[in-house]
């Protein structure tokens, strides 16, 4: 989506707009910042932008504050100020009235700041960018339809069925419009494979795009669900014995107008190679950054369809990276199946750009291409760490870590040692979803 001040302006005219929301994802990926009127925001927010506490960027679910060397009392909860990206803006239908636009976050000397998810994101970006390939992103969504009481609102499974639950359809039917009218692609939605799962898939973009996308997709999501007297949530794995939610992550470049990857056929060229090489070289750090909660790992389970090895294949379901070598297909991709849907999309495209990337620079050979049940036999693949205490020794000190910033990497994971130790005070089983952490991540994942 691309867009000059003046059409946004005449869009918020046109749809009467009296609000605009000047959102900036936090490091947990919910959307923060300030509503501002309409004639302000024109007037003044645009060119100005606003200020807002840098303490969101290293909150922990519940907004508490664990240790943090570099946001903390000693260094007083500084502001970061927040700058609208008018190429950006939305209208969103389903709250008639509002706009929102998404902001790039600064520090106080006006520097991207280290530890916005954004400023990590587009970081990854430009490396790419600067070896002429524009990398393509989309993300496959996965949530649980609740009622208020956070019980899912079916008892069965009937995945993709066109006859079941049509009260549900009602829903989904205006999340889609709702999608529809904030500007992303809807492809399809269907039932999945859990009680009042849901997907819901749009079309892919460029990678901050498809961030802003999926980060948006979860709000308006949410908020629908609400409209209706219903919840959504993104948990990974609210109950032990249901169905994951994941985040499938697809990715693909573009070279000179086309997909650098056009040319496999039955197996990847060599681009597409190398970049499934790194991949595979940095599987297992990448791990934390899509399970970064207690809750998340508890998806790594055999017969999931989330991998639990690092190895890589052409259409199976049961391996780790998934690509689409087709010959002479626009659509051939390598689709990254690990990530929860509760992940940082900012955080977690990051981490694949940057891993792919490595794998161009060093020409990484993803190894021998597996077939069949990788659950059954996955043979002497490196197995996925399986709790976050595996996940954060995985990514603290490794290549992967110093890619992203030594900066945010530090922060990020005192974060997630902090929740580490939650989690070992109040769910040491490590195959067991209770209670504590359903009350934990239900409602803000």
């Amino acid at each position: 989506m691309s867009q000059t001040l003046d059409q946004f302006q005449e869009r918020c005219e046109a749809h009467g707009i009296h609000t605009v929301e000047v959102a900036v994802p936090d490091t947990q990926g919910h959307l923060r910042g300030k509503r501002v009127p309409v004639e302000r925001f024109f007037a003044t927010t645009v060119n100005d932008g606003c200020a807002i506490a840098d303490a969101m960027f290293v909150f922990d679910m519940l907004n508490d504050l664990p240790d943090n060397e570099f946001v903390n009392m000693d260094t007083g909860y500084l502001d970061c100020h927040l700058h609208p990206r008018v190429d950006t803006g939305r209208i969103l239908t389903h709250r008639p009235g509002y706009a929102l636009v998404f902001a790039d976050a600064t520090d106080a000397h006006g520097n991207p700041h280290p530890l916005a998810p954004r400023s990590v994101l587009g970081a990854q970006i430009a490396k790419c960018t600067d070896k002429g390939l524009d990398p393509v992103v989309a993300t496959e969504m996965e949530f649980y339809l609740c009622t208020p009481d956070w019980e899912p609102v079916q008892n069965h499974i009937q995945y993709s069925s066109l006859t079941d639950a049509l009260e549900v359809e009602a829903v989904l039917a205006d999340m889609r419009a709702a999608l529809i009218g904030a500007g992303l692609e809807v492809e399809s939605s269907n039932a999945e494979y859990g009680p009042g799962q849901v997907e819901i898939n749009v079309s892919y973009a460029d990678a901050m795009t498809c961030a802003d996308n999926t980060a948006l997709f979860k709000s308006i999501v949410k908020q629908v669900a609400v409209q209706h007297g219903l919840r959504a949530t993104f948990m990974p794995k609210p109950w032990t014995e249901q169905s994951g939610s994941g985040m499938h992550v697809h990715t693909s470049l573009r070279a000179d107008g086309s997909n650098a990857f056009a040319d496999s056929d039955g197996a990847p060229n060599p681009l597409m190679s190398n970049w499934l090489g790194g991949l595979v070289e940095h599987a297992q750090a990448l791990t934390f950054l899509g399970a970064p909660t207690v809750n998340g790992p508890r998806r790594i389970r055999p017969y999931t369809f989330a991998p639990t090895h690092v190895h890589w294949g052409l259409d199976n379901r049961t391996v780790l990276a998934r690509c689409i070598a087709e010959a002479g297909s626009q659509g051939n991709r390598v689709e990254f199946r690990s990530a929860g849907a509760d992940a940082n999309p900012y955080l977690v495209i990051a981490g694949i750009l940057a891993a792919g990337a490595d794998g161009l620079e060093r020409q990484l050979d993803p190894g021998p291409m597996c077939l069949g049940d990788m659950y059954t036999n996955p043979g002497d693949c490196a197995p996925l760490p399986t709790d976050l205490a595996g996940a954060v020794e995985a990514y603290e000190g490794s290549g992967l870590a110093t890619e992203l910033g030594e900066t945010f990497s530090a922060s990020y994971l005192s974060i997630a040692k902090a929740e580490v130790a939650h989690g070992a005070e109040n769910n040491p089983d490590p195959d067991d979803v209770n209670d504590w952490e359903r009350e934990r991540y239900l409602e803000f994942s």
